[in-house]
């Protein structure tokens, strides 16, 4: 039997109305204040809930019955009988969070209380708009789901993150696999049986920041997504920012410079043309074709070179590695200057894969920041790396799922 699965039958039921949908309600709340604040008593419930405790205690012993939540024991009382402590149990559910990278897949299993259970990073994959492609990604999440230690029926939700357009409300990509009438979303859903999200990967990854890295109190969060292309997540207010159409963020394709360069997305100019990934492979590829040397060439032949290469080259202090760092990191700067002066936010967080230089992209970064945004604005803004790392996706495409199957939006 389904984990929790008296509640989600009444979740998903649409005819649901009079007192069950009030309770529905009731239940939902409770939920969302223990997924969101942390264990409670059942008088800390009745002032959130507004509701009575016989009332509340009813509702707390049909959702311990349901196995979503579980009594922690008696805690410290200042007077009188000592209260039971309630939570959400850890195994009453689990989410999927799938990052899908251009070279490879990160695959992380979470269980409701947001704990990271079990993590399989650099699954070999080579990310084309394919239906070959398509079929890879769902043998590889078929994959890791077989070889975990719980039952798929578990699993109550799965977030893919993918790159380019994405429209997390449809289920639709717009830049990779989009040779079906029905929402990817639905397409992967039918083929792994569990309920599946489809989200932005800089979106994914800035909510994981926003829930579980980086940020602290701060409302008001850019986070930029350095890899083979650029993205960004907004947070305003609290709240991650979609823009109308769901397509927010698509920060690395400004028109920037006046160069002759075709971005993938097909326009000439973007931001992305001169800072990504792809740009640090072609400059790297090409210094090294004008006589340059680096540690990098040791093991692969120049033309084979990935981004990673470099990334780790720079980390061991490789010189051709550092200066193009610097280089690219410099015009990052110049076009996040252009965001702060804009949005004037709390903090900024410089996440993906080449963030992991830590300060040989960082420095370029603050010191473009310096020069480039207006001082007043400038000093209001916290400039920080990422704190989850490779994680972040994983992290943010398990949560989203999460908020999206307990209702927690």
């Amino acid at each position: 039997m389904i984990a929790a699965n008296t509640f989600f039958e009444e979740l998903h039921n649409e005819n649901i109305s009079g007192v069950a949908y009030k309770n529905l309600d009731l239940k939902k709340k409770t939920i969302a204040h223990f997924a969101t604040i942390g264990n409670a008593t059942i008088a800390d419930l009745c002032k959130e809930l507004n509701s009575s405790a016989p009332k509340v205690t009813t509702l707390i012993n049909e959702l311990i019955k349901d196995n979503l939540v579980q009594d922690y024991g008696k805690i410290d009382s200042t007077g009188g009988r000592r209260p039971n402590l309630y939570g959400l149990a850890p195994e009453a559910g689990f989410f999927l969070g799938v990052e899908v990278r251009k070279y490879h897949i990160n695959i992380g299993l979470i269980d409701i209380k947001k704990n990271l259970v079990k993590l399989s990073e650099k699954i070999p994959y080579r990310l084309n708009n394919s239906q070959e492609s398509l079929d890879e990604l769902c043998n590889v999440i078929q994959h890791f789901i077989n070889e975990l230690p719980i039952s798929k029926d578990k699993i109550l939700g799965m977030g893919i993150n993918l790159s380019g357009r994405i429209n997390f409300a449809t289920g639709y990509s717009y830049s990779y696999f989009y040779f079906n009438e029905e929402p990817l979303n639905k397409v992967i859903e039918a083929r792994i049986g569990i309920k599946t999200l489809l989200e932005n990967d800089s979106r994914a990854m800035a909510y994981g920041e926003f829930c579980s890295g980086a940020v602290n109190e701060e409302k008001n969060v850019l986070f930029i997504n350095l890899d083979y292309g650029i993205g960004m997540g907004v947070l305003i207010n609290g709240q991650l920012y979609y823009g109308k159409s769901g397509y927010s963020g698509e920060f690395g394709h400004i028109p920037f410079f006046n160069n002759e360069i075709i971005c993938h997305c097909g326009k000439k100019g973007c931001l992305e043309t001169e800072t990504s990934g792809e740009a640090l492979v072609r400059m790297f590829q090409k210094k090294l074709q004008e006589g340059s040397s680096s540690i990098a060439t040791v093991t692969k032949a120049p033309e084979e070179i990935q981004l990673e290469d470099i990334l780790q080259a720079a980390i061991n202090d490789d010189v051709l590695s550092i200066e193009l760092l610097a280089e690219i990191g410099e015009k990052i700067g110049r076009g996040i200057a252009l965001l702060i002066n804009i949005f004037n936010p709390e903090l900024v967080i410089i996440g993906g894969s080449i963030s992991s230089t830590g300060n040989y992209i960082q420095l370029p970064i603050r010191s473009a920041l310096n020069k480039y945004s207006l001082s007043l604005v400038n000093n209001d803004t916290q400039l920080k790396l990422s704190k989850l790392g490779s994680k972040a996706g994983i992290m943010g495409a398990s949560l989203l799922a999460r908020n999206k199957i307990l209702s927690l939006n």
